[in-house]
Parts: C-alpha cells; sequence; structure tokens
C-alpha cells in the first residue's frame, strides 16, 4: 500500500476503534478517536521510513520494530496506541499488496497472502477499506463477544 493508503486504514481503525469501545457515539466516542488518531497515522506512517534508509519492507517492516513499539509505553509511559498505526500497516503490506513483508528481518524472506493487490491498482483504496472494516470487526469480536467458557469444576467435581 501507498502512504495514502496507511493513513486511510489509520484514520478508518482509529474511527472504528473509538465506537468499538464507546458505542454510544457521544463525547467519550469523539474522545476516544482523537486520542487514538494521531498516535495510530504515526504509528502507520513509521514503519515506511525506511524509504530513506535501509531496505524497504525489511528494515522497519518486522516483528522486532513492533516489539519495541508494543513495549514503549511500558518503560516510557508513552506513544500509547503507536504500536497499532504500526501492526496495521504491516498487515495492509501483507494483505493488501502483492509483495510481503520481511517479518523476521534480517531474515529477508519476504512473507504476503495471495490476496493482496498491486500498489497501483484501481482497486487498492477499496481493499484498504475492507481490510481496516475487517480489523475494526475483529476488534469488535474479541471485545463484545462474550464466548462460553466450560465450568471444569463440575466436570472434575462430577468424577470424584
Amino acid at each position: 500500500m501507498n502512504k495514502e493508503g496507511h493513513v486511510l486504514n489509520a484514520v478508518l481503525l482509529s474511527i472504528g476503534l473509538g465506537f468499538v469501545f464507546h458505542p454510544s457515539a457521544d463525547v467519550p466516542t469523539l474522545r476516544a478517536i482523537a486520542e487514538m488518531s494521531v498516535p495510530v497515522v504515526l504509528g502507520a506512517l513509521f514503519p515506511d521510513v525506511d524509504t530513506a534508509f535501509g531496505k524497504h519492507r525489511k528494515t522497519l517492516h518486522n516483528l522486532p520494530v513492533l516489539a519495541v513499539f508494543y513495549a514503549y509505553p511500558v518503560f516510557f509511559d508513552n506513544l500509547h496506541f503507536v504500536w497499532i498505526g504500526v501492526a496495521t500497516h504491516y498487515v495492509l503490506d501483507m494483505l493488501g499488496s502483492k509483495r510481503g513483508i520481511a517479518l523476521f528481518y534480517p531474515y529477508t524472506q519476504e512473507y504476503n497472502l495471495p490476496v493482496g493487490v498491486p500498489v497501483s491498482s484501481k482497486w487498492a483504496t477499496g481493499v484498504t477499506v475492507a481490510i481496516s472494516a475487517l480489523e475494526v470487526l475483529l476488534v469488535a469480536a474479541v471485545v463484545h463477544l462474550e464466548l462460553p467458557v466450560q465450568d471444569l469444576s463440575t466436570t472434575v467435581t462430577g468424577l470424584v
């Protein structure tokens, strides 16, 4: 995906997550969207810094970089939500484009799924929107679906 696609994905994801966590569409919803949008957009743009140095889709498109952004708030109490933008950048590059990324760099093998389109395709924006919707639906499912869990204590007690 190109930079516009990554920004579009980050904005749609920020709006979607705002509604997932605060579905009432009131001030807390708008606050959540505002709180997430700038960090998520910045995170979505960061991996493409490797176009200026290093090897594009390798140097900053990998799991160690994502781990650094994920751990950063724990140690410094800032850059919250930036890791979401970095992660969604990777998802778009793996699902939305044909090339893929080197997830385990410095191992240079690039990984992708065979469903992507070329960056210059007329379908690129549609694929970006579809992937954004899937990401929001996945988060909503994790947050809101209560999956039934069997109580094993009754099973064990019944056997004794």
